[in-house]
């Protein structure tokens, strides 16, 4: 029996979302999602002045608005042709992990794990618990990293001046210079989130997680001790076991990211950025590791409610010219269709781990492949890495004096581009001046990545491919289509919400 469930709209995402899914006993055969709202910020671009981007961009959305500047001032650096200093890219780079380690918490308790708390799941032991703890907005540990988050944006308060859509980053550097004491009091916050997540998400130190290299780890990792059984992390690995989400939200197991922000200086000279990245950039397909080269991306409009010039094109050439069809013809999103060369690529944070190679995650990949759960631990993970990373970075800015920025000087390039991981995976902002005026203007989000339509060729996007052969066992509540979509973290839109009350 074949059968279609739309739902929308999908709550407890970031935008307005649709999921249409097609069942076949029980198990989905096909799926198509729609971001159903439009925007424009992209033409709003058009013929403003470059700097604007600054001030714009921020704005797209309200939980990763420092990567939309990170990414923008990065466009306009290699516009003017400067060279970022080391102590200016230290101080973008605590900045952007911040607001990393903020989402992923955010995502984890408030939006993902509330699904654990339906009442499908009150026959499971550890229901009473899952909902003591991640019940919306009442839950112990919910409240904890709503608490714990909020304090940890005070750093980018202190470093950019407000949180979100801040405009501290500027071609050339960052608009002030830290005192030792704000650079100290940064080190302070963040010292406080490490404790609140060794004991409360990880239930060990950072030292004894990095120590878990494979499966076979992790699963003697959880049973060594009552804290890590009982910590987020623990509780998290053995309900998400029961619902199955290792067995479901496969997709392409095509994967890409666009590297983490540096840290190292390479050499003494301090009007040049010169760092090793915390992780490469990259594209990984069939089981392989290339270098990610941006002249391979292209986005395709086939599918999307926007103009098309009958063929996919690479940022620099591509327009946002609204073209709403309705129901007439192949079109059923906003979101563009990314392509890198010619292929439907993840982004997140279980990309980074993959082309990262990080052990853990490959020796999954390798026995498993992709899931719903395997996203989901590569989030509330991450923060093992990125915290080493922003306390390094604030003692390198503390240790040595040094310059914040450097004057751009004269318009030297009409194209530039910054590529950025922002929380939620591959951002980039593609940019075109002429006359001293923005003349083009794209911006390729990771959720537009993940959440792609079908491109001309008919491939399915990242989640809607992940969702195939889904089993859904209540086609009424269809829990496991969210658990698929909410791994994605999705965020097409900062707006209304919708919540069942029942």
């Amino acid at each position: 029996m074949t059968r279609k469930i739309e739902i929308y709209p999908m709550n407890r995402v970031e935008g307005d979302l649709e999921i249409t899914i097609e069942l076949e006993d029980d198990v989905v055969i096909d799926a198509r999602s729609a971001g159903t709202m439009y925007r424009g910020f992209e033409n709003f671009m058009v013929g403003r002045a470059p700097l604007d981007g600054l001030v714009i961009t921020p704005r797209i959305c309200g939980i990763c608005s420092t990567s939309h500047l990170y990414a923008a001032a990065s466009a306009l650096d290699m516009h003017f042709n400067v060279d970022v200093p080391c102590h200016a890219a230290w101080v973008r780079n605590i900045t952007a992990m911040t607001e990393m380690l903020q989402n992923d918490f955010r995502q984890a308790f408030l939006l993902f794990m509330p699904d654990f708390t339906d009442t499908a799941y009150e026959e499971e032991p550890l229901y009473a618990d899952m909902v003591k703890r991640y019940a919306p907005l009442e839950g112990s540990s919910v409240r904890q990293a709503i608490d714990e988050t909020r304090r940890i944006l005070e750093i980018i308060s202190i470093l950019g001046g407000q949180w979100p859509h801040s405009s501290f980053m500027v071609p050339g550097g960052v608009v002030s210079m830290p005192s030792n004491n704000e650079l100290n009091r940064c080190a302070y916050l963040l010292n406080n989130f490490k404790q609140w997540y060794e004991h409360q998400v990880l239930g060990c130190n950072l030292e004894r997680w990095q120590a878990v290299q494979t499966k076979a780890d992790l699963i003697s990792w959880i049973k060594e001790s009552e804290t890590h059984l009982k910590s987020d992390l623990g509780y998290f690995i053995r309900f998400a076991a029961k619902a199955g989400l290792h067995k479901i939200g496969k997709g392409h197991g095509n994967f890409i990211s666009f590297g983490m922000p540096g840290l190292e200086i390479e050499s003494e000279r301090q009007t040049r950025v010169g760092q090793i990245p915390l992780t490469v950039g990259g594209f990984f397909s069939d089981n392989r590791l290339s270098s990610m080269n941006q002249e391979n991306i292209t986005e395709d409009v086939s599918h999307s409610w926007f103009a098309s010039s009958g063929t996919s094109q690479h940022p620099y050439q591509g327009q946002s010219s609204p073209y709403a069809t309705g129901s007439e013809d192949l079109r059923y999103s906003w979101a563009k269709a990314p392509r890198y060369k010619g292929m439907p690529a993840e982004t997140g944070p279980l990309a980074e781990m993959v082309i990262s190679s990080n052990p853990l995650f490959i020796d999954f990949i390798q026995l498993d492949g992709p899931s719903a759960f395997l996203r989901e631990l590569a989030r509330l993970v991450r923060a093992a890495t990125v915290i080493p990373a922003v306390e390094r970075c604030i003692k390198n800015a503390i240790s040595t004096p040094g310059q914040y920025y450097i004057d751009h000087g004269e318009i030297e390039n009409q194209l530039g581009h910054g590529l950025v991981e922002a929380p939620r995976g591959a951002l980039g902002h593609w940019v075109k001046i002429k006359d001293n005026k923005i003349s083009s203007y794209q911006i390729i989000t990771p959720t537009a990545w993940n959440a792609s339509p079908r491109d001309a060729d008919g491939v399915r996007g990242p989640w809607e491919e992940a969702l195939v052969g889904t089993r859904v066992k209540n086609p009424e509540n269809p829990l496991e289509i969210h658990h698929v979509v909410r791994s994605f973290d999705p965020c097409l839109v900062c707006t209304v919400h919708a919540i069942d009350l029942r």
